[in-house]
């Protein structure tokens, strides 16, 4: 396990994290091919076929965690919610019109975070998110996240995040993530 490193964050719009693509792949097929995700190469590929058209949604940002020798360590992505996002309708339990109206500027929809296992523990998650939803202008995050994780929705309680939900990622079948807000006012 390396010492603890110089963590530096860089944000990047869509088009500088398609340039990075590479390193976003790499932290995300160690850190989701542990228990529960148990992601594939295949799973991987398939998520990163299609990143180049998520980097192209309205007010996509990310933000890549390297270490001093430049090594991926860690990274995060999302984007603010249209008023057509499907992200509430995969509750499965209705919430108000109030709690599910979006204009483009109120939610920042949370897509992924994670840390490579050996950077953790340093507070790179943390910094991520700070650097990820810094200068966003949302009221609020909106994330789904795996209930068997631990780590993940423990991290997420301990920064304000609440359940507010179960959704069903995937469609029909697919498993139940819980759906965390953050306000940010």
């Amino acid at each position: 396990m390396p010492q603890r490193d110089t963590i530096s964050t860089t944000p990047m719009d869509g088009a500088a994290a398609v340039i990075a693509a590479d390193a976003f792949k790499l932290v995300y097929a160690e850190a989701f091919a542990e228990p529960p995700y148990r992601e594939t190469a295949d799973d991987v590929a398939a998520a990163f076929r299609h990143f180049p058209a998520v980097t192209r949604r309205l007010a996509f940002r990310a933000v890549l965690a390297r270490n001093s020798e430049g090594e991926p360590v860690g990274m995060a992505y999302g984007c603010l919610l249209g008023p057509d996002t499907v992200w509430w309708d995969e509750l499965t339990e209705p919430v108000s019109d109030d709690m599910r109206r979006e204009n483009g500027h109120r939610t920042f929809g949370l897509m992924e975070l994670a840390v490579r296992v050996a950077w953790r523990g340093q507070g790179v998650a943390r910094r991520l998110h700070e650097t990820l939803l810094d200068g966003t202008g949302a009221e609020r995050v909106l994330l789904n996240v795996h209930p068997a994780s631990e780590a993940a929705p423990t991290a997420y309680r301990s920064w304000g995040y609440r359940k507010i939900g179960e959704a069903r990622l995937g469609g029909e079948g697919g498993d139940l993530h819980d759906a965390m807000l953050l306000d940010l006012g």
